[in-house]
């Protein structure tokens, strides 16, 4: 009962979607209608400048953080940790309060992953730099190295339903890029 009251604070936190309350809050915009129509980071950005983003990149981030944080402080398991973190990215992805149409969940991945492991999101960062100097592609790099990360849990002696939770969290962020993916991919062919 209490990882189901879990899971639906998770997917709830999700749903606070911080690009549109900042393009709300200071500059009287709908960030849907603006630029791309995303709510994230790269495009509030785009539209609002360096401190939208910044801003927008942190709020989204810390609520994969805070979602983790809060199952480690209740003691719950590191499988129940990334249900959580899954639950939360899907909240972001798919907001019921914004009729199932948010963000890409990229910065609720970082920050979630950042607190439940700091050793392996380093090792994340250099793949996404490693591989951001031979594609020169921001997105494609962070969709490789998060990719990657299920496949860093291996090394770190996850046991296998950690390794199957990450692998859900990681499909469900490259799905939300699946179209910049195919852009991506259409300029290179």
């Amino acid at each position: 009962m209490c990882e189901l009251i879990l899971f639906l604070l998770a997917y709830l936190l999700g749903n606070v979607l911080t690009g549109q309350m900042i393009a709300n809050s200071f500059y009287r915009k709908n960030l849907y209608e603006e630029g791309s129509g995303n709510i994230g980071a790269r495009n509030a950005g785009r539209i609002f400048g360096k401190s939208a983003f910044v801003f927008t990149f942190l709020g989204d981030a810390a609520k994969g953080g805070i979602i983790v944080l809060i199952s480690r402080y209740f003691d719950f398991s590191p499988s129940v940790q990334l249900v959580a973190l899954f639950m939360a990215t899907i909240g972001h992805i798919f907001p019921v309060l914004f009729r199932f149409h948010g963000g890409k969940g990229m910065s609720t991945f970082i920050g979630g992953f950042l607190v439940f492991q700091p050793v392996i999101f380093v090792v994340f960062i250099l793949v996404f730099l490693c591989f951001y100097l031979f594609m020169k592609s921001f997105t494609m790099a962070g969709m490789v190295a998060v990719l990657s990360y299920p496949i860093m849990m291996i090394f770190y002696s996850y046991q296998l339903p950690e390794i199957i939770f990450s692998t859900c969290i990681s499909v469900l962020v490259i799905f939300a890029h699946r179209q910049n993916i195919k852009e991506y991919l259409q300029k290179k062919w």
